[in-house]
């Protein structure tokens, strides 16, 4: 229910900020924010169509303000732990509504749309492709492969916490290994080649954190088998093709002949001639989509790239600004996890590993949110928007929670090359 969860995080966001506005407004980080929103509102004045870029903050400014807040809100690994086990619950919901669709014809009626705010259309959309509770395949792919990657590490460390204890019937293990499986399933229902990579991409990701050199051996011969039998030469492709289900190399291979306009390298281009003609503020939010389809005669929400969206909509100062914002956070999160463990006190080893796992497991989501929307642009979903700025919050949060120990490593490493 969107607009229910909507009005939660907007209590919560007014409560954080009347709470922490001091330390809101203290970190520089917020202060990037604030100036790339005034350069996005100076865009929006100098835009194609004003009015359509104005409307276009929307998917930015209250984003801006939701991280600033919930970056104070959640600072624990705890708390990490905590919100991934709700993410994923629900998910278990939308798969089972997503299998009700492709495999039992479930669709909604009208009334359903206005009391949740989403349709289920019979045979998915577009058809014979599983989109669930959102408005397209794509959508829902880029949910699953986000909500995959949480249960996988909340499966890894509920596994490890009962093969060392196994005082108990492991009911948690159970739950995730179905919610883990079923949203496999249904990412693959999805035929989305993008988020098939990006899962294949976060196993080995995992695989190699872990030291599982099987798995990745395993996972890579796999890959390599469905490629081959995609795109490989003509000797040993047809008996590939024989053992590889043909649901995978068919849609890999995609060999239909589409209309110009709806490549994606067409788009691309055309955004990248927008960025030429207007490099500093952009043509405004929004307003690819009237230029392209006066162009190509083709309505298309976005350029299938947010880098190209963002510098031919809001030029090449404001989509640096934006990207070196978010670069600072990953780049700080990464040399927390590699000092993570050289600070890990003898008398809980065990919590430190399992809290550098699940802050692991949020950097590799985040990483595969981030992959995916440079092959398409998801921030126009209210609540894949809201999860994405998420996932960036609470790595963000953990980040300054931290902050001593990056401090500290600097300074050790610093008195060390003086000795």
């Amino acid at each position: 229910m969107p607009a229910l969860g909507a009005l939660g995080l907007f209590i919560a966001i007014i409560v954080t900020w009347k709470q922490q506005h001091q330390r809101i407004v203290a970190r520089p980080l917020n202060w990037g924010l604030a100036i790339l929103s005034v350069w996005l509102v100076v865009s929006c004045c100098f835009a194609f169509k004003p009015v359509e870029a104005f409307l276009g903050l929307a998917n930015f400014l209250p984003f801006f303000i939701f991280f600033a807040a919930f970056s104070v809100l959640i600072q624990t690994p705890e708390q990490l732990r905590r919100l991934a086990w709700i993410l994923v619950i629900p998910s278990l919901l939308v798969v089972i509504l997503g299998f009700g669709q492709q495999f039992l014809g479930w669709s909604s009626p009208e009334l359903v749309q206005a009391i949740f705010g989403w349709v289920l259309e019979a045979n998915g959309n577009p058809p014979g492709r599983m989109a669930s509770v959102f408005m397209y395949a794509n959508i829902l792919a880029a949910y699953l492969q986000m909500v995959l990657i949480l249960g996988l590490g909340l499966w890894i460390e509920t596994f490890q916490t009962w093969r060392q204890r196994r005082n108990q019937f492991p009911y948690r293990l159970l739950f995730l290994s179905v919610v883990v499986i079923g949203n496999a399933l249904a990412l693959f229902l999805t035929s989305s080649r993008n988020a098939w990579a990006i899962a294949f991409l976060a196993s080995l990701a995992f695989a190699l954190y872990l030291g599982w050199r099987w798995l990745v051996v395993g996972v890579s011969a796999l890959a390599a088998t469905i490629l081959w039998a995609s795109f490989g030469p003509e000797f040993g492709r047809q008996p590939l093709r024989s053992i590889v289900p043909a649901f995978f190399w068919v849609r890999l291979a995609d060999q239909i002949e589409r209309p110009v306009a709806q490549l994606r390298s067409t788009q691309w281009q055309f955004a990248w001639s927008m960025t030429q003609e207007r490099p500093w503020l952009g043509w405004g939010l929004r307003n690819f989509t009237p230029l392209y389809e006066a162009k190509m005669q083709l309505w298309l929400g976005h350029p299938h790239n947010i880098l190209l969206m963002l510098t031919a909509e809001t030029g090449i100062p404001a989509t640096l600004l934006f990207c070196g914002l978010i670069s600072w956070i990953l780049a700080q999160a990464v040399l927390l996890i590699s000092i993570w463990s050289d600070v890990a006190p003898s008398t809980a080893r065990l919590q430190w590993h399992q809290d550098k796992l699940i802050f692991f497991t949020y950097l590799v989501a985040f990483a595969g949110c981030t992959l995916f929307n440079l092959l398409d642009v998801t921030l126009f979903d209210l609540r894949m928007n809201v999860l994405g700025w998420l996932l960036l919050s609470a790595i963000c949060g953990v980040v300054h929670h931290y902050q001593a120990l990056l401090l500290w490593r600097q300074f050790d490493k610093a008195a060390n090359s003086n000795q």
